[in-house]
């Protein structure tokens, strides 16, 4: 014979899963405000007013091809089938977080091995694209750069 509490537990827990999944929120572990500051700042130095240059836009320096995979975000109200739909949501810093987050929903893993997903994972899938998010971005001058800025930003927001 149950209890009142030990009926009271799976319904509770039922709820709170019904509740928590009808948010709309998508959970990322360790996506945290930080992390997109030094997503943005290894991209352009998180230059906010950056337009787009040679089909990447924004903060973020997200291409087409990114907007895609991360489920066509876009400005609210907007259509995403409006011609640059991507790009006006792309040169938006909190409409481009949307989009980030989209794409590691899709690509987020544990590139470098080391038994968690990290900031420092989700720099890898943004530097080499999501399917190559293993390769040491150490390899070519860009990603050097993304290197020296990712480390230059986590050790004056996480100190």
């Amino acid at each position: 014979m149950r209890t009142g509490l030990q009926a009271a537990i799976p319904v509770c827990l039922g709820a709170a899963i019904f509740f928590w999944a009808g948010c709309g929120g998508v959970f990322i572990p360790n996506l945290t405000e930080s992390c997109f500051r030094c997503l943005c700042y290894a991209s352009t130095a998180c230059a906010t007013s950056h337009g787009c240059t040679g089909g990447y836009c924004g903060p973020f320096n997200i291409s087409r091809v990114y907007w895609v995979d991360s489920n066509r975000v876009v400005m609210p109200e907007d259509d995403p089938d409006r011609n640059h739909a991507w790009d006006d949501c792309a040169r938006h810093y909190d409409c481009a977080t949307r989009i980030i987050e989209g794409y590691l929903q899709r690509y987020g893993r544990d590139c470098n091995g080391d038994g968690v997903t990290d900031c420092y994972d989700y720099m890898m899938v943004n530097g080499n694209g999501g399917p190559g998010c293993h390769a040491p971005l150490n390899r070519s001058a860009n990603g050097r750069l993304w290197l020296e800025r990712y480390e230059l930003c986590r050790h004056t927001l996480y100190s």
